[in-house]
């Protein structure tokens, strides 16, 4: 049984889904506000917060509001997305490693400490430094937003699996011995359907929230990368470019700066608490331990 959430996850959930909200009610933001979030005016560059654009405008003149919430939507997508593939990758690979056991676990898992020990961000700067013209497609395929969001998401992918394999395999050791499964061996089930129908059910809970925590890793993964301009590029906003274009302007409007700062923050924490929140509510021995059992 789960637990109630405690003030400060229920706060964090309560963050997430406005700023999920927001960022999908962007195009309809838009449209009341009567502006176009792609429209460059230079003569109405870097102007104060106003009736007409109440957060000011860039240094394009672009109102910033509107390229806030369209770059989280790009910025929360790859979150979300890139941490539900590498938990799926990592999920069948532990499913794989606690379940066969022998050679494919020894395997498996030195594969999983390798990818552990490999320098995470430098190792991201490479593979996204990786020119995609040379794998045969055209310059305008290669700098597509959709191209550029993908290929983040497959870099963590490749790169964030091990965390949730080693969960789910130890899950999966604990489990195999139950006797439920056990009587499914007997029954001549095949360990596919077994680890699939039996194990991986009772699995779920360090699976989600493994993968809760992994939403806020990727965010800042994609802002670094988008602010070093190995993400996504300009003009598709997002929350880690927009900190780029703000970097020369930090003095003369910080607003620029401070305002995708705060939302990549925010995002981070309120995911991070959410997934706390989650294991110590679906964890039986942390609700033993904080009834003082």
């Amino acid at each position: 049984m789960i637990r109630r959430l405690g003030p400060s996850a229920t706060f964090a959930a309560a963050a997430l889904a406005v700023l999920a909200v927001a960022a999908v009610g962007a195009p309809l933001v838009e449209a009341l506000m009567g502006l176009d979030a792609e429209a460059v005016d230079l003569f109405g560059r870097l102007q104060p917060p106003s009736p007409e654009h109440p957060l000011g405008t860039d240094e394009l003149g672009r109102d910033l509001l509107l390229r806030l919430l369209y770059g989280g939507r790009v910025s929360l997508t790859v979150g979300v997305v890139a941490a539900v593939a590498a938990s799926a990758v990592g999920t069948a690979i532990g499913l794989a490693a606690g379940y066969l056991g022998g050679r494919i676990d020894a395997l498996l898992m030195r594969l999983a400490d390798g990818v552990i020990a490999l320098p995470l961000l430098p190792l991201l700067i490479v593979l996204a430094a990786v020119d995609l013209t040379k794998l045969g497609l055209s310059a305008d395929a290669a700098n597509s937003p959709t191209v550029l969001l993908g290929r983040l998401v497959v870099l963590v992918t490749l790169v964030g699996w091990p965390t949730t394999a080693r969960l789910v395999r130890a899950a999966t050791l604990s489990l195999r011995r139950r006797e439920f499964v056990q009587a499914a061996q007997a029954l001549g089930y095949s360990p596919m359907r077994i680890a699939a129908r039996h194990v991986l059910p009772n699995a779920a809970a360090p699976i989600l929230v493994a993968t809760t925590l992994a939403v806020g890793n990727v965010v800042l993964f994609e802002s670094v990368l988008s602010f070093l301009g190995l993400g996504i590029r300009p003009p598709t906003p997002s929350w880690g470019n927009m900190l780029t274009g703000a970097q020369e302007l930090i003095w003369e409007s910080p607003r620029l700066a401070i305002w995708p700062g705060m939302l990549i923050f925010v995002t981070v924490v309120s995911v991070n608490l959410l997934g706390d929140a989650l294991r110590d509510a679906l964890d039986p021995r942390s609700r033993r331990r904080s009834s003082g059992g």
